[in-house]
């Protein structure tokens, strides 16, 4: 500190040094109570801050929903006419053409193919939702604070509604080719909750993925669609693989992918004819085994980016 004395001198006083001076930026913040803005917060404080946001999760993928399809003359219809229409596709592609009904009975062919274009269109909107949830959303994730994870949650409860919406037309299907309500058909509820966590992972995963990558969207379409040929949408895996010169291994994988599994599980339980012969071993344990894999590795995955989102 300096003063000016009365002959015109300049006078120097010291200046006591501050408490804070030899503190370091952490003790700093430590004595002040300061925190890092948007700091990732503990797994358990994670969960719980998703839970109480549970009510926008609900909102928003409802929002989404109605939003879908709010500028076509159709509306909410195309939510069940897109799927109708690719396996109406498919069945004049694979199932007159190709003859891919080998191994399926004939009156059972088309509940067969409709259930699993509609099973797997759940996966696969689920993935593309999320890998666009981050990316697509910068506005809201810079503008509010709040659990990132609840955008690919939100997106994958969005697919589950409009499954939902849907089976109202796969079980006019069902009953249109002799399949009629019974018990087994209870056995849907459990695939579809597996079948839920499992997206929900995958949502997660590809939604931090999606977020450095905004062109993983792009890519996405072709490995999903490929994904779909190998997972026995349009036939039975292992009557096209009968005849053919491949290792036993070669089926198995492809049955055990899951979503051929959850396909197959909703197709035992909805339509009569298609018995527990068609299913791989254990299919209910892979079932679990890959929601709970798939699920908790992706909200751990996501969990581990949070800080990262809506900066750079």
């Amino acid at each position: 500190m300096s003063e000016t004395t009365h002959d015109g001198g300049v006078a120097v006083t010291a200046t006591p040094p501050s408490p804070d001076e030899s503190l370091t930026a952490a003790q700093l913040a430590a004595k002040y109570g300061l925190t890092v803005s948007g700091a990732r917060p503990s797994l358990v404080e994670y969960v719980r801050q998703l839970w109480d946001r549970r009510h926008f999760i609900l909102a928003f993928s409802r929002a989404k929903l109605t939003a879908q399809y709010s500028q076509a003359k159709l509306g909410q219809l195309w939510q069940v006419a897109t799927p109708l229409l690719n396996a109406a596709v498919y069945f004049f592609i694979f199932g007159l053409l190709l003859g891919a009904r080998r191994g399926i009975p004939h009156e059972i062919y088309v509940p067969f193919l409709v259930t699993g274009v509609f099973v797997f269109t759940f996966t696969q909107s689920s993935v593309l939702a999320g890998v666009r949830a981050i990316s697509g959303n910068l506005g809201l994730v810079r503008a509010l604070h709040f659990p990132r994870a609840s955008l690919p949650v939100s997106f994958a409860l969005q697919q589950l509604q409009q499954l939902l919406y849907s089976l109202i037309v796969l079980v006019a299907v069902m009953i249109g080719f002799g399949s009629y309500p019974s018990p087994a058909w209870l056995l849907v509820v459990p695939a579809l909750v597996l079948q839920f966590v499992f997206n929900t992972g995958l949502a997660l995963i590809f939604a931090r993925m999606g977020s450095k990558t905004p062109d993983l969207a792009q890519l996405m379409p072709f490995v999903l669609r490929t994904w779909m040929y190998a997972s026995g949408v349009m036939f039975s895996i292992p009557a096209m693989l009968a005849d053919k010169d491949v290792p036993g291994w070669v089926s198995d994988v492809l049955q055990w992918n899951p979503a051929a599994i959850y396909m197959d599980l909703v197709r035992f339980a909805l339509i009569d004819g298609y018995g527990s012969s068609y299913l791989p071993p254990h299919v209910w344990a892979f079932a679990l085994g890959w929601a709970v894999l798939v699920g908790a590795f992706g909200f751990v995955y996501f969990w581990k980016a949070e800080e990262q989102y809506g900066r750079g």
